[in-house]
């Protein structure tokens, strides 16, 4: 989990997988603890030194990687949305993303994944069977 402060400048923390545990921290050497994650730790990526360049370090670390068009406000909205689809507790996914409540949260990403009905209809459907065949 990381300890990042936003925009807004209130500090929270964020979680993050397990495989991004390695890539981060060497990511991390040299800087100091409150020191930015990418750049030199102290100020924020420029953009390319290139002559006349106008696009952002964003713009070139993703067609570097081969990546489509995208903002970081679309990667915050991609983490969210596949948290809450995978279950996550909704109170903690306010918390990671900063939002004043979570019917802030639900209403802003509760509505991208329309089989969630089918997969609450299911789930009641399970713990019928299983209440059924515990003799409950």
């Amino acid at each position: 989990m990381g300890v990042f402060q936003p925009k807004t400048h209130e500090v929270r923390s964020v979680p993050y997988p397990e495989f991004l545990e390695l890539p981060i921290a060497r990511l991390c050497e040299g800087k100091p603890r409150d020191g930015l994650l990418f750049g030199d730790g102290v100020g924020y990526l420029g953009r390319p030194r290139s002559s006349g360049a106008s696009r952002s370090w964003f713009m070139t670390a993703l067609d570097a990687a081969g990546l489509e068009r995208m903002t970081v406000h679309d990667l915050r909205h991609t983490a969210a949305s596949l948290a809450i689809s995978s279950g996550a507790n909704v109170k903690a996914v306010q918390r990671m993303l900063g939002h004043a409540s979570a019917a802030m949260t639900l209403d802003v990403y509760a509505d991208l994944f329309d089989d969630d009905l089918d997969t609450v209809s299911a789930s009641l459907n399970e713990a019928r069977s299983r209440a059924i065949a515990s003799g409950q």
